[in-house]
């Protein structure tokens, strides 16, 4: 092995939920919705052996650094600083951005050069997990990491955030068989998914809101969202391309083409949500590890709006 980089310090973006998510061929899979914001982790090496995890309540990262340091063999003191506030169990995929952020900064750190691929199925040992890790738009196998397909970047749209607070018991909830669901909208699914591929590889911003919205109210039969249906009539209200939901959260986005006006869009929005939906604007943009100066371009919280 090379000479090891004693530190290394990554960012990984938090979502809005997921484009689509259903299943293809019975496999269940996903394409996130990443957004500017990031997760940071901050990995150093040292003589010695073991793991201190300085930031409490991350168990899902240390089980998953823990499987990767087995996995390559490392015999150093590995110390972890994870860095982001996004709430759990609403769709902002914080887990994923933890545990992505770490694993690919312990692979700079000890001067590897990281698989997305290996990191993700690593990560799905622990939990299912979100499509961004991988570089631009994936499609991925969030359960088992069986899937894997690359879409293409992130085209440019807007997404305003609306965040009704809340919390979904994601272990509880993928721990439920929805099978039987999941095969009544096989078919919508399969729609969903071909109309994203299209969109993005062609930079048809209308297909990518079409698949989204599609996926999202498909969704309802297996997680009702009660703020999906006024979203529904806000987002043709302004004329959106669509809206995203969190398919194991509470989060929806309404996806506006980057010529609208999202400042506008983000106050007619803020007056009619409900006064407890915190309402604010972001951009879609791709999945993948940041470097620090890249992360602190964007702001580490959610911006604009209200509570």
């Amino acid at each position: 092995m090379s000479a090891r980089r004693r530190s290394a310090r990554v960012g990984l973006p938090i979502t809005c939920g997921e484009l689509v998510q259903g299943t293809l061929d019975d496999v269940p899979c996903l394409v996130s919705c990443p957004i500017n914001r990031y997760h940071t982790a901050q990995v150093g090496l040292a003589g010695g052996q073991g793991l201190s995890l300085l930031t409490p309540g991350r168990s899902k990262t240390r089980a998953a650094l823990e499987l990767a340091m087995t996995a390559w063999g490392l015999a150093e003191h590995v110390t972890v600083h994870l860095e982001g506030d996004a709430p759990v169990g609403r769709g902002y995929g914080s887990s994923t951005a933890d545990v992505g952020a770490a694993l690919y900064a312990l692979a700079k750190a000890g001067d590897w050069i990281p698989d997305p691929l290996e990191l993700a199925r690593l990560a799905v040992r622990i939990e299912p997990t979100d499509s961004t890790l991988f570089t631009g738009l994936a499609l991925f196998g969030h359960r088992d990491g069986s899937l894997f397909e690359s879409l293409g970047p992130a085209p440019s749209l807007s997404i305003v955030v609306l965040d009704p607070g809340g919390c979904v018991d994601t272990v509880a909830f993928n721990r439920t068989n929805h099978r039987a669901e999941l095969r009544k909208l096989a078919a919508q699914h399969h729609e969903a998914f071909d109309l994203l591929r299209e969109g993005v590889r062609s930079s048809h911003l209308g297909a990518i809101g079409q698949a989204a919205t599609l996926s999202a109210t498909a969704h309802q039969s297996i997680l009702c969202n009660p703020l999906l249906e006024p979203c529904l009539k806000w987002a043709q209200d302004v004329h959106a391309l669509g809206l995203c939901r969190a398919h194991s959260g509470t989060l929806l986005g309404i996806l506006l083409d980057p010529g609208q006006d999202g400042d506008q869009v983000l106050g007619y929005l803020a007056s009619r949500a409900p006064g407890q939906v915190a309402v604010s604007l972001c951009s879609l943009t791709g999945g993948g590890a940041m470097l620090p100066d890249e992360t602190r371009a964007a702001a580490t919280e959610l911006s604009g709006g209200r509570k």
